[in-house]
């Protein structure tokens, strides 16, 4: 970018006497037109060869024709060009192509502001207020929709053969369909690599969540390259641990235990919200799982009278909520809860805060995809203390995990 001098500056301002932010814009829009005026004729003039006036140096039959006018789209409004033809209809300038109606970027500008949650009718405000450009909703949604191919390509991308750790869960949304508003779950994965490294392996826009369409999406992870993984991390969904097993039979399911306690509170009366959470602390916050079932006992003769469905369902949960007492401190705190993809959710939330409803499934796709972009471009760091965690997975698994191990 070339710099602007000082005295340019000065002069520039003299001669236009700018006085406000609106003398500035339309004294750069006249500039700007002014230049690309130019450089559309300098552009005509080496293609012919020779200058305007300059007949005698003239090497070609072909010669100028008169001009076209355009109106061009800037970042400095609407300026109006007069595009330079020849005889022969062989000149195509390079600086305005021959279908090009804007500079603006307004493309970028749209979708920029759509990642973060914009509403249509604030971007059309924006875009107004800035440019000068009046665009509808329906132009918002067309340039919108050219991210669908980048979306599906993405979607479809090869994964890692395998994942130390994989966590599922499901975000809900209303959307519009067939004329009524409905709830939609958002199937979230993400996956954390040998290399310690996460990412969101893929998302899917279905009707409310089910361990049937959760099959679906295991399904579709091993389609797409995953052959194995060791951990996964999820809710407590009916059927859940089913689906898991029916794709990945050798996996270690880590039931979250914060969900668990969620569910444990419906059956308590709001008195004993604080003193039942206490009680069930030491369960979870055990060394091993052996100190943890004697905890589990202990809760069970403190409240187990009162509240025998909490106990009977950490008995029934108890081989999948107790999984991560196998594994180190550092991995166990990475397991034995959903909170990896819970907080991935909480910044998707942010982002869509603003739509109470969504139109179709492909609007709230194309705003999930762009704001997963904006958060995965800051996961570059591998999990912390992930050398000592990667070592004793490798004890564990052994053969499972060893040839995949750089």
């Amino acid at each position: 970018m070339t710099k602007v001098s000082k005295e340019f500056l000065q002069q520039f301002i003299q001669e236009n006497n700018l006085k406000s932010a609106e003398d500035v814009q339309s004294a750069l829009r006249d500039l700007f037109a002014s230049t690309m005026q130019g450089m559309l004729e300098a552009e005509l003039e080496t293609e012919l060869g020779y200058g305007k006036h300059d007949v005698k140096n003239k090497a070609t039959e072909n010669s100028r024709n008169g001009h076209s006018r355009k109106t061009l789209m800037s970042e400095y409004g609407e300026v109006e060009l007069a595009i330079p033809r020849d005889r022969q209809g062989e000149f195509e300038p390079e600086i305005v192509k021959k279908h090009q109606t804007k500079t603006t970027g307004v493309e970028e500008q749209v979708i920029a502001l759509y990642a973060r949650g914009v509403s249509t009718r604030d971007i059309q405000s924006h875009l107004q207020h800035l440019y000068g450009v009046e665009v509808s909703p329906t132009l918002i949604s067309n340039i919108t929709d050219k991210l669908l191919p980048l979306i599906k390509e993405w979607q479809h991308r090869p994964l890692q053969t395998v994942y130390a750790a994989v966590f599922l869960d499901a975000i809900h949304y209303k959307v519009k369909q067939e004329g009524r508003v409905v709830n939609k779950a958002s199937y979230m994965v993400i996956g954390i690599d040998l290399e310690g490294c996460k990412d969101v392996l893929g998302m899917w826009v279905g009707e409310n969540e089910s361990s049937k369409f959760w099959l679906t999406v295991l399904n579709e992870l091993k389609g797409r390259g995953v052959e194995d993984i060791l951990i996964v991390s999820v809710d407590n969904l009916t059927g859940f641990s089913e689906a898991i097993a029916a794709c990945y039979p050798k996996t270690d399911i880590q039931k979250c235990v914060v969900h668990q306690i969620r569910n444990s509170l419906k059956y308590v009366s709001y008195k004993d919200y604080k003193a039942v959470t206490a009680a069930l602390k030491p369960v979870y916050k055990a060394s091993t799982e052996e100190a943890a079932r004697a905890e589990l006992d202990r809760f069970e003769e403190a409240w187990g009278a009162k509240y025998p469905m909490v106990i009977r369902s950490w008995r029934n949960n108890w081989d999948e909520l107790s999984t991560f007492f196998c594994y180190p401190t550092e991995m166990r705190k990475l397991i034995y809860t959903t909170n990896m993809i819970e907080s991935y959710h909480r910044q998707l939330r942010k982002v869509t805060k603003g739509k109470s409803i969504f139109p179709t499934d492909e609007s709230l796709l194309k705003m999930l995809y762009l704001a997963t972009m904006e958060v995965t471009k800051k996961w570059t760091m591998r999990i912390q203390n992930w050398g000592p965690i990667l070592s004793q997975l490798s004890i564990y698994f052994g053969e499972r995990i060893d040839p995949y191990i750089r």
